[in-house]
């Protein structure tokens, strides 16, 4: 049996970069939201319920970019090169995040600027991911295999509207995770919180949905068009009986269930996602036949992954595991 590597390699890599979108988007969504909390014990509180696991997170982000790279060199180049200035924002917002996380303990006289500075980078991340997601689904300027756009063909309206939608996102996750992870005060401005970020996240998928469909023919024909319709009707009411079922969650006072529920619109959205790009790693111009490497390299890149992905799995669920409970501003977990 002739197994198809690079339908593989697409999945290797959707899956790495969803694990990295809800893991590292709750803690973003928390460092976006992190001014809004009371100086001292509720911001310590917060910080302390992603300090064991934040920066295991980007590990993912790393598995999908260098997976990206390896098995799909082609649309490696194509997208960085279209997208460099987000990309670098990205990462540079990252990286000073990274930073702040670390010296608000370690220059406590200047505990403000580094809240300042997290807030700001979570906040720049999260943005910049989201317009680097428009930028891909509204299509990328080719001339063979080359990029054949301006330096700022990706900021329009419409990837503002993405990177803006990612972070009201992100805020959601973050908020849901400290209804699961704090007590007191904090867990109820986070759950007051969830209430209108989890409308507004609504909203925003909505909203992005219904602008995504009119920028491609394509787009439109796979969501609308019949007997496509019958297919992909499932995606956006599962997305509306989540919803439903997170405002009973949070009425009923529950604290696990509302950020579950709220990763199961995540995966909804992108299974949608990737419903409107398939068979595409740049939508309307490369397929991922198009862009993979050649079979051999995708065979020995396989057995490595075989390898490495469980011991990343596995060290992951472990962290999770060890931390679990409630968390407090001394970072004790209960």
């Amino acid at each position: 049996m002739n197994i198809d590597l690079t339908i593989i390699w697409a999945l290797i890599i959707v899956v790495a970069v969803f694990i990295y979108v809800v893991l590292d988007g709750f803690d973003l969504g928390i460092g976006i939201l992190f001014n809004t909390f009371k100086v001292g014990h509720d911001r310590d509180t917060a910080m302390n319920s992603i300090a064991p696991v934040w920066d295991g997170n980007e590990t993912w982000l790393v598995m999908g970019g260098g997976g990206l790279l390896a098995a799909f060199p082609l649309a490696y180049g194509l997208i960085f090169s279209a997208l460099y200035a987000p990309i670098i924002a990205m990462l540079l917002a990252l990286v000073f995040r990274g930073v702040a996380f670390e010296f608000r303990w370690r220059d406590p006289g200047h505990q403000k600027f580094w809240d300042l500075a997290f807030t700001g980078g979570s906040f720049l991340a999260a943005f910049s991911q989201g317009v680097i997601l428009g930028a891909l689904l509204q299509g990328v300027s080719i001339s063979g295999r080359s990029y054949a756009g301006g330096w700022w063909d990706w900021l329009t309206p419409f990837t503002l509207l993405t990177g803006l939608s990612l972070v009201v996102a992100y805020a959601l996750l973050g908020s849901t995770w400290l209804v699961m992870k704090a007590e007191g005060s904090l867990q109820r401005q986070a759950r007051s919180m969830a209430w209108w970020l989890g409308g507004a996240t609504l909203a925003a998928i909505v909203a992005v949905s219904i602008a995504t469909l009119f920028l491609s023919a394509d787009y439109f024909s796979k969501w609308l068009n019949l007997p496509n319709l019958f297919w992909v009707a499932p995606v956006p009411l599962m997305v509306a009986l989540a919803s439903v079922a997170f405002v009973r969650s949070l009425k009923a006072g529950h604290e696990t269930a509302p950020f579950l529920l709220t990763l199961g619109v995540f995966l909804l959205s992108f299974v949608g996602l990737c419903i409107s790009v398939f068979p595409y790693v740049i939508p309307g111009a490369v397929t991922i036949w198009e862009a993979a490497t050649d079979r051999s390299s995708q065979v020995f890149m396989l057995w490595g992954t075989a390898f490495v992905l469980p011991m990343i799995l596995g060290y992951t669920a472990w962290s999770y595991w060890v931390f679990r409970g409630k968390v407090n501003s001394d970072g004790y977990h209960a």
